[in-house]
């Protein structure tokens, strides 16, 4: 008796001790992943955006069918005035809960939509994939996010069909989401075990330093563009004006 009142107590102290934790990581929010980037970002803003207009909608609906009742009814009195509160309460959560963000699936990455598109939907599956994935690869999605923020300013404007946005196609709607399934398809108790010298942890890991690498590179090719321009019009400058250090000719 007296050992299972002592189990009994570690397990109401364990529980006591895991919701602490669980509020303090920030409890229910932490469902929902940090984003990882703008474009991400972006779409649950809009995602908030409609479920925000959804309310506003019905809770108008609600106070014209009031009214309306209330003209014909000749009031609505307190019964009405309680039931008007409370649907606006049931709107309001469930609008706020319906529709439920769509997390695009690993497929649907690559349909339809521009390449900036495609990015957006690449962090917004990337931060639902990013628990499962050991420290230092979660930490090189962060870094990823950070970067396909900066190749997508450079997307804007640029031909669809130009060889560079095909190529980050498949560097971002192909590869990478491949290479992230190919590891989650492991056992846990696989990834890191060793193997040909290597780990699948490590491995993922440095392949997506590798993409990383990729990414860079590509961005840096489409600023080239900006930056000779940016040159150019600076020489110009010079050229019109004279230096930063002399003073501009006086027109006579």
């Amino acid at each position: 008796m007296a050992d299972d009142l002592t189990r009994e107590s570690e397990r109401i102290l364990e529980q006591s001790r895991a919701l602490v934790r669980d509020n303090q990581a920030g409890g229910r929010f932490r469902r929902m992943p940090q984003s990882i980037g703008r474009g991400s970002a972006e779409m649950k803003r809009q995602h908030l955006a409609r479920k925000l207009r959804n309310i506003a909608f019905a809770a108008g609906a609600i106070f014209a069918g009031s009214v309306i009742v209330g003209l014909l009814v000749d009031g609505l009195g307190f019964t009405g005035l309680v039931a008007t509160f409370f649907a606006l309460i049931a709107a309001g959560m469930f609008f706020g809960k319906f529709p439920r963000m769509k997390v695009p699936k690993r497929e649907d990455l690559m349909r339809g939509g521009d390449v900036q598109t495609l990015v957006g939907r690449t962090e917004l599956w990337l931060e639902h994939q990013r628990p499962a994935l050991p420290a230092p690869a979660a930490d090189m999605v962060g870094k990823i996010g950070v970067q396909l923020d900066a190749l997508g300013l450079q997307l804007e404007g640029l031909d669809q069909q130009h060889p560079t946005a095909l190529e980050i196609r498949r560097l971002v709607g192909e590869h990478l989401p491949e290479m992230v399934d190919s590891y989650r398809r492991i056992p846990a108790h696989l990834r890191s075990e060793q193997r040909a010298g290597s780990s699948a942890d490590q491995q993922l890991t440095q392949s997506l330093g590798k993409i990383s690498t990729e990414i860079d590179s590509v961005t840096r090719q489409l600023a080239e563009g900006s930056l000779d321009n940016l040159a150019i019009k600076n020489r110009y400058l010079e050229y019109r004006y004279g230096g930063a250090d002399e003073p501009a000719s006086e027109n006579n």
